[in-house]
């Protein structure tokens, strides 16, 4: 019998482990993660605003690993033999006849100060640490920006500090409070949101200009302290940052002979297919991957990649050919509280809608359908 190793416990590695086994049910299964949970990411945007709380997001994966039946190892990956066999961890080797990363990245914390700022992807403790903070504050300033990897342009997630921003925006405002806060929204991007594709800029643009939010774009971020941001060309006050910097690759690639990126991502082909490694893949934030220049590093892409990548691995266990591939494509509710404007876009175009009440409630909906297979 063979068996795979997959490493993470996230969006990609989930549905690899869905794929593999609704594929071959005698195969044997090892995952790799710290936890076994499952951090629904998306929904840490309702934390602070109280739709939400940090349990809610926060699914024990035990009965789904029993379900799978996957053996599930409570640790980190450190290092990989050069023949991609032998998984190193922090407490063993594990062997695989074929291997699955999908780890996810990790964020460049290198600006200054930027311990004075709350990450947006930091997880629901994190996001509670701004919940509290939003209720201490009677008055003051908000500052709310993102910023990418110039050597991996797909390495940027804005779309959450965009929901972050507007969702509690709209929260102050159902407060009567809003009056009493400057909110701020910086970046180093002339037309921040790109990805999303022009008309979801334009209108997220004129969103913040109808809400009195101030831009400050086009201005690379220099530092922050505990009471403000300082760019290229200016600073302004901020009692509170929500800072959410680009992506690069785990610390633990650096101990393994994996392709890389420029911008530290493990290179892939169009198959997920690691270059010079047999049954080797990677799938979701951890690969850099050949395909449109607005691909984005979201969960729906990351689902995308992980089914291609499980395929394959198995048409090579069973000497057939895997040319199984994967669609570059964008969907995403960005959600403002108690609407939300869909953004979809792949190779045929880009559709906007306008914000609309059933949107928000088609992004709950989805959390719960998500989650269910799961608890």
């Amino acid at each position: 019998m063979s068996r795979v190793t997959l490493i993470g416990s996230g969006f990609a590695a989930l549905t690899a482990v869905r794929e593999l086994r609704r594929a071959d049910p005698d195969l044997g299964i090892d995952l790799v993660s710290p936890r076994a949970e499952l951090v629904y990411y998306p929904g840490t945007i309702w934390i602070p605003t109280g739709k939400r709380r940090p349990e809610d997001l926060v699914v024990p994966l035990d009965r789904f690993f029993e379900r799978m039946r996957v053996d599930h190892h409570a640790t980190r990956a450190i290092g990989l033999s050069d023949d991609g066999r032998t998984l190193r961890t922090e407490t063993g080797d594990i062997a695989n006849d074929g291997l699955v990363i999908a780890c996810g990245g990790q964020f460049l914390r290198r600006l200054p100060g930027i311990e004075h700022s709350i990450l947006p992807c930091g997880g629901p403790q994190e996001i509670a640490r701004l919940r509290d903070r939003l209720q201490t504050l009677e008055s003051g300033s908000i500052a709310f920006g993102f910023a990418g990897n110039p050597k991996e342009p797909s390495a940027m997630r804005g779309g959450p500090v965009f929901e972050f921003l507007f969702g509690i925006d709209t929260w102050l405002r159902k407060q009567g409070r809003r009056d009493r806060f400057t909110l701020h929204f910086f970046s180093p991007a002339e037309k921040p949101g790109q990805r999303l594709g022009g008309k979801a800029v334009d209108r997220l643009l004129e969103e913040m200009k109808k809400r009195g939010i101030r831009t400050h774009l086009g201005r690379k971020p220099k530092r922050f302290s505990a009471d403000g941001v300082e760019t290229e060309t200016e600073s302004f006050a901020a009692d509170l940052i929500l800072f959410m910097p680009g992506m690069t690759g785990n610390d633990w690639f650096d101990d393994t002979t994996l392709p890389r990126s420029d911008g530290g991502m493990i290179r892939a082909d169009e198959h997920c297919r690691v270059g010079g490694f047999e049954r080797v893949y990677v799938a979701g934030d951890a690969g850099s991957f050949p395909g449109p220049g607005w691909m984005p590093k979201q969960a729906h892409m990351a689902d995308l990649q992980a089914e291609a990548a499980a395929k394959n691995l198995l048409a090579e266990l069973s000497g057939r050919p895997a040319d199984a591939t994967f669609k570059s494509e964008l969907m995403c509710i960005v959600d403002l509280y108690d609407r939300g404007i869909l953004v979809t876009r792949n190779e045929r175009g880009n559709r906007v809608l306008p914000p609309l009440r059933a949107m928000h409630w088609a992004k709950r909906l989805f959390e719960w359908k998500y989650l269910r297979q799961y608890r």
